[in-house]
Parts: structure tokens; sequence; C-alpha cells
């Protein structure tokens, strides 16, 4: 039996598919219902790293490319994981009471729900034996081998954070979350109050940042649009905006997404501020219907969307999705930031509390969010010191 009073201190650290960074985070919880954020910090990735991330997952478009390219990703797993462990050991010398567990999700580097294979870059075993902490690391693994899709995992924390915002401050509206990371995804939590682990669903509904991410790289020396400000400058080509929309469907949103599921083929052509504002159109289409399904799932009950990732920085993305979602008077969108929690680390707590999660053998993925045939933990944990 669980004990709800034995609390656990753990290091979450998430680099997610911008691959610019490291997000970590040291939180304490039961892995149940209680969860205390302590320090939440970003390590970005020096320049050649980085290069080497986005140039080796560019060249990985199957499962075979693993085998093809398996010398070039063991070399940068090892460089991804000693990059980890300075962080690591940098916060256990800033904290000084102990840390139980490391929650390392590692850099996703290639993910196909449809054949079952999803592969993050990190070395739980060496990250251990650098840090002498317990590693939990290979979160997603367990859930594809139960028929599950491997995401989204971070779900069952979205509900506890729903739980705690509504004991704190009455909402007085059912709590979602839109995280608008590199793909985007919804989290439907219950109204009540009480924590429950099965009351919930979750599903990818598109891109988020990935296909405005490859158009400033491909076209700019910048990294991002920071604040939407090239798409605002910039003219929707109409015609061609028309076009992608009628000529792509997502058909379901019962299967996990990928970065390489979607494209920017479409703008080729237009200049740098065109093509972001009419990629970005794009994407406020995809993740406004998204918002639609998950209205219609809800039956149209006032639902207050709290938004988190990246994306949310994006002011032309976030006022789009708002201009098209008008006539529904029951959605309301609003920043995560506005209730006292920093939507960039929501992912990085996520993980530290699925650590505690695995660690207590507790589920942490659902058939009501990744597919799988019943509720399972996940992760492997390590002690190699």
């Amino acid at each position: 039996m669980i004990m709800k009073n034995n609390f656990y201190t753990a290091i979450g650290l998430m680099s997610g598919t911008s691959m610019d960074g490291v997000d970590a985070s040291l939180i304490r919880s039961n892995g149940i219902d209680k969860f205390t954020n302590i320090l939440d910090k970003y390590y970005k990735f020096d320049y050649k790293l980085f290069q080497k991330l986005i140039n080796l997952k560019n060249s990985i478009y199957t499962s075979d490319d693993l085998f093809k390219y398996s010398n070039d990703l063991n070399d940068l797993e090892r460089e991804l994981t000693i990059f980890h462990s300075r962080i690591v050991n940098e916060i256990i010398d800033e904290y000084k009471d102990e840390i139980d567990l490391i929650g390392f999700h590692g850099q996703t580097i290639f993910h196909d729900s449809k054949i079952g294979v999803s592969k993050q870059l990190g070395d739980g075993s060496l990250l251990s034996q650098l840090t002498k902490k317990k590693v939990i690391y290979d979160f997603r693994q367990e859930d594809i081998l139960n028929g599950g899709q491997g995401a989204p995992l971070t779900p069952i924390f979205h509900n506890l954070i729903s739980k705690m915002l509504n004991n704190k401050i009455e909402v007085q509206k059912q709590i979602c979350f839109l995280n608008i990371g590199g793909i985007s995804n919804i989290t439907i939590t219950t109204s009540n109050k009480e924590f429950n682990d099965e009351n919930f669903k979750a599903f990818d509904i598109g891109p988020g940042n990935c296909l405005i991410d490859q158009w400033i790289r491909k076209n700019s020396k910048n990294e991002y649009d920071k604040n939407g400000i090239i798409a605002r400058s910039g003219i929707i080509d109409k015609l061609i905006l028309n076009q992608v929309i009628e000529n792509f469907r997502i058909n379901s949103y019962n299967k996990s997404l990928d970065v390489k599921d979607f494209d920017i083929s479409f703008a080729k052509g237009l200049s740098l501020e065109n093509g972001c504002a009419t990629i970005t159109k794009f994407t406020a289409y995809l993740i406004s219907k998204g918002i639609e399904y998950a209205n219609n799932f809800n039956k149209n009950i006032p639902t207050k969307y709290l938004i988190c990732g990246g994306g949310r920085k994006n002011d032309y993305l976030i006022e789009s999705i708002k201009k098209i979602l008008l006539p529904f008077r029951n959605i309301d969108l609003e920043i995560i930031d506005n209730y006292s929690l920093d939507g960039d680390y929501i992912e990085s707590q996520a993980f530290g509390y699925l650590a505690i999660r695995s660690f207590l053998n507790l589920p942490i993925s659902f058939p009501q969010t990744t597919g799988c045939k019943k509720p399972i933990t996940g992760g492997k944990l390590i002690s190699n010191f």
C-alpha cells in the first residue's frame, strides 16, 4: 500500500522538440495528490551540440535509420548525457537536502506511433554513475509494449495541477490544458476537486511550434519567431492557406504525432515574413480544430484552457487561435503563468513527478491518454554507483 505521507524529492529533466536546451526542475511530491515546486532552471545547449542534434534528427526518417546512424547516435547520447550530468550536479551543489531521484526524459530523436518505435537519447546508467543518484529513464517503452503510443505522458501531472488549482482558487470552470510545444496536445480534466487517476483524457491535436521553427531556421539566422513578430509583419497567402487546409486532415485524435508528420513545403516560394504568417495561421487553425473536438467531448460546458509550453509566448499564434474560436463563448484561453505557474517548466516538473510515480510503481500511462491496454507504470530504475 502506497502511503500518501511519504514524500520524495526529484529532479525532472526535459529536452523538447526544439532541441535548444534542457529544462530542469526540482520538485517534492508523494507521487499522488501533493506537489511542491522548489527550483526551475533552463540550460541552453552550445551551438555545436544544438547543430549535431538538429542534423542527426533531420537524417533519421525511418526506424532503419536508427541502425544506419547507430554510431553517431551513441556518441551523441554520451555527449548529451554528460551535459545533463553537469546540470544535476550543479543542482545538487545548490540544494543541500537529499535528492532521491532523477527523472531523465532524454532527447527524442525518432517517434513513430504507427510502428511502435520511440527513441530518446539518454544513457540512464551513465547519468547515475556521474551523479551518484538513482535515475529513472526510458519512460515510454513500457507503454508501447502494452499497446500504447508512448505519448503523451504529462496528462497525469496536468490532472494533479487542475485539482490543486480548483482547491486553491476556485476557478469555477472545468480546467483543460493546451500544451504548445513542438507538437500541440490537450488534456481534459474533470471539474471535481478530488484527485483521480482515471477521469481525464489527453490527445495530440497537431503541430505546435515545429512548422514555424522549421521555417524560421531554414529561411533566417534565427531559431524561432520570438513573440510572433515575424509572422505579424507578413501577409497571409490565403490561396495557399485554403489549399493546405483543404488538403490536410487529421482524421483521428487517437494517435500520437511527431514533427515529421508535418512539413512546410506548401509555403515554398513565399518570403520569410509571408511564409511565417501563413504557416502560423495554419498551425492556429489545426490547434483550434483540436480545441473544438475537445469542446464537443466536454459537451460544450464552460471550460478554461490553460496554455503552457513555448508556443504560449507567440502572441500572434495565440491571438490567431482566439480569433478562430470567438464563436465558442464557453471556451476561455489563458496562459498558465497567470496562476503562478511557469509555463516553461510544466514538462520538466512533470518528469520529476513521473519519476516518483514510477519509483512507487504507480501508473503513468492510461488507456484514455496513450491508448495502452490498461493503466501501467513506466520508466527504468538504475542505480549505478
